[in-house]
């Protein structure tokens, strides 16, 4: 199976527990592509964040800004004959993340870095939010068993849910489908699945909204 020439590069985004990366993997199979995956599990100051969001916050999204920067620097460099690539993350979601996380001294700092590291990040031919509400994310969080993530608090997904809705309303630096993550299970429900790639196939330009319950006629 293979995708439409003109969707090169695919990123899957969204909070976190909606189902990004495990979709993100299951595309990479089904359309041959090479993943661009974050590694959250490499960083060391995360669970510290998790327990005490306050004392870990600024190393924390230091460390994610490094890691992000240098991998998708990587792809800048490779020929112009790359492979379709699914990636699990926008690097504007680091700007996102450090602006719910670090107080305004923190952010100031954070902002020096980022503009010192002129990172330049491939463009996307499509992008794929997935959302879903806070009440769903904890579920999924709790069902993935990662214990770190279980110190996630609820006022901070909250937040989060509220800084993406904000980003991807004004939107436009490449074709959208915001997705109703809450309805669908496409990591376990196959026809959930293949739906869910049919209109991300379809999806050409502009912005669509995504909802299965309603092309089911439910």
């Amino acid at each position: 199976m293979t995708v439409q020439a003109a969707n090169q590069f695919i990123v899957i985004e969204g909070p976190i527990g909606v189902g990004k990366t495990s979709l993100a993997r299951r595309l990479c199979t089904s359309l041959a592509a090479e993943g661009v995956l974050e590694q959250a599990a490499q960083n060391p100051f995360l669970e510290r964040f998790y327990r005490n969001p306050r004392a870990g916050a600024l190393p924390t999204q230091l460390y994610f800004l490094f890691q992000r920067a240098q991998q998708l620097a990587s792809l800048k460099q490779q020929d112009l004959f790359a492979p379709l690539r699914v990636a699990d993350y926008l690097l504007e979601k680091d700007r996102l993340f450090a602006r719910v996380t670090l107080d305004d001294a923190e952010y100031g700092l954070y902002e020096q870095v980022y503009a010192k590291l002129d990172i330049q990040p491939p463009e996307p031919d499509l992008v794929v939010y997935l959302q879903a509400p806070v009440d769903v994310l904890l579920e999924r969080i709790a069902k993935r068993g990662i214990d770190y993530e279980q110190h996630i608090e609820r006022e901070y997904l909250e937040r989060l849910n509220e800084a993406y809705a904000r980003f991807f309303h004004e939107f436009a630096a490449a074709p959208l489908l915001i997705v109703n993550a809450a309805s669908i299970d496409p990591i376990n429900n196959q026809a959930d699945y293949d739906e869910l790639l049919a209109a991300i196939k379809r999806m050409k330009r502009g912005r669509l909204y995504y909802n299965p319950l309603r092309s089911r006629g439910i």
